[in-house]
């Protein structure tokens, strides 16, 4: 039996059963030892008996069949904690499942072994909460994962398991992707159902996988996309995604290289970095690149607010009573929203999201795509919950209780002045956003394409300092396949580790004639 998960990828594994190199049951028992020994801290729930139940049922001729796989602790599945990574939901148990999971489960044949970790109701691009603590980063212990997903992409990078779930509402697959040397697709909006109980606002959030390779994804979205009745939204797929992988002609292609799409701030040698992939990138896709100015307007505070309601339905009775439970950065922005968003803040981000989506209309009508950063920096210790140096908001907001106090108290202020004033509020907003740039530094070199709708991938572009960087690459509407060649056009050139380095990662060997991706022979070292 052998003593560690499987370290190649998903669809390498399946083939492994099939051949009856390894059996569901090896694999699952190498797993749940793994989670049970590892550090990483990435699971909120194991549920053993549950796994072997399904271990032993598996069908392997299903897509994933047998496939052990970590579930995001946003998602529902029905008998298991439904926290949402809250102490508000500590005790609170899912009666049903997400109607993308019963795909993965029926169709596609996994072994649920239990929730990845998140930040709190997805709302932080980190995952650190009250209810669960820090997950960290498999490429160096003590850094962040990313978030919302960042458990899904610890558990996969750090070789816990080959498929994880996520969701990406404004960074929340590409930006734990970027940090755990993963690739991911946000498709386009619709691309997997959102089933049961999908908010019609934002209309930004669309679920996906954590994975070592391009195929990994592909195969999720031959298991999980399509219409679903139960959501007006999800896209019909036509497409036979695996199988098609490698036949778009990407020769000719325009190419616009951002780096700091979204107006974000990149740490040392992140430009550099992304220019020299970008130029890489382009000469082996057989690309033309071109110049395209893209200028989008800051709304990251004014769309945080109006997103917020949301919560606030999900909370129901139990705010604001519910306050001391919540995470900070949670909690204050309840409070400024509850304060300061009415019809008149509405109706500003409802404006700024039409001027986002006119410039990026007017972009990818000369362009076929945009190479940019998907974080500004790698990643940074676990405990922040930005990668800024300067004291945030939030942490002067929260000092001590007499501040929290005097907060709250200035909150009921501007509740009853803005009854009076009701263009108070998108004024305040815009003095605190310049006077505390980490509120928009959050996901902003992502949240575009979740505003817009469009497909973006973060693929894997090598590291700094020893820690993995993502290139983010941004298509058109629909063009989602572009997207998958593009980074099965990387991973074929240059090859990265499918997991964290003190694995000894296995690498991708490419059989050039098929372009099918052939298992190493040595993926239990």
């Amino acid at each position: 039996m052998p003593d560690t998960p499987w370290t190649g990828d998903a669809c390498s594994l399946v083939d492994a059963f099939r051949a009856g190199e390894i059996s569901p049951q090896e694999e699952l028992d190498a797993t749940l030892a793994a989670i049970e020994a590892s550090q990483l801290n990435c699971f909120s729930y194991v549920d053993p008996e549950r796994a072997q139940r399904a271990c032993a049922d598996a069908n392997v001729n299903l897509p994933f069949g047998g496939l052990p796989t970590g579930i995001k602790e946003l998602f529902p599945f029905e008998g298991w904690p439904n926290t949402e990574g809250s102490l508000v939901f500590k005790d609170r148990i899912a009666d049903h499942t997400s109607r993308h999971l019963e795909r993965l489960v029926e169709k596609g044949g996994i072994v649920p072994v239990g929730l990845t970790t998140s930040s709190e109701f997805g709302g932080l691009n980190v995952s650190v909460t009250k209810l669960n603590g820090v997950t960290h980063n498999p490429w160096k212990h003590g850094h962040t994962a990313g978030g919302s997903s960042g458990g899904s992409a610890s558990a996969v990078a750090g070789g816990l398991l080959t498929l994880g779930t996520g969701g990406d509402g404004g960074g929340s697959l590409r930006i734990p992707a970027g940090y755990n040397g993963l690739f991911t697709l946000k498709g386009t909006f619709g691309r997997v159902t959102r089933a049961p109980h999908a908010f019609s606002r934002p209309n930004t959030v669309v679920f996906g996988n954590l994975a070592r390779s391009v195929r990994d994804v592909a195969r999720y979205l031959d298991v999980c996309a399509g219409v679903d009745p139960w959501d007006p939204t999800s896209l019909p797929s036509d497409r036979r995604w695996e199988a098609q992988l490698g036949t778009v002609d990407l020769r000719g292609m325009k190419a616009a290289v951002i780096p700091a799409i979204g107006g974000a701030l990149l740490d040392p040698g992140m430009r550099e970095h992304v220019e020299a992939q970008a130029d890489q990138l382009i000469a082996w896709a057989g690309l033309k690149r071109v110049e395209v100015e893209v200028v989008i307007p800051t709304l990251s505070a004014q769309w945080m607010m109006g997103n917020l309601a949301t919560l606030l339905a999900d909370l129901g009775s139990l705010w604001p009573r519910c306050l001391p439970d919540l995470t900070d950065e949670i909690g204050i922005g309840l409070l400024l929203a509850q304060s300061l968003y009415n019809l008149h803040l509405a109706a500003v981000s409802e404006e700024l999201r039409i001027m986002a989506n006119e410039a990026m209309g007017r972009a990818f009508e000369r362009c076929d795509m945009i190479i940019a950063a998907v974080n500004p920096g790698v990643a940074f210790p676990a405990h922040a919950p930005t990668s800024s140096q300067e004291k945030s908001f939030v942490d002067v907001a929260t000092t001590n209780p007499a501040t929290r106090m005097a907060f709250k108290g200035l909150m009921a202020g501007v509740r009853v002045a803005a009854s009076a004033a009701p263009r108070l509020p998108a004024a305040l907003i815009s003095a605190v956003s310049e006077r505390f740039p980490d509120m928009l530094a959050m996901g902003a070199l992502t949240m575009i394409s979740n505003l817009y709708g469009n497909p973006a991938v973060s693929i894997p572009s090598g590291t700094i300092d020893g820690l993995p960087v993502g290139l983010q690459v941004l298509g058109r509407h629909h063009e989602d396949a572009v997207l998958l060649d593009i980074g099965l056009c990387m991973e074929r050139n240059q090859p990265w580790p499918l997991v964290a380095p003190e694995r000894r990662p296995t690498r991708l060997q490419i059989q050039p004639v098929t372009g099918s991706l052939a298992r190493s022979q040595d993926h239990r070292k």
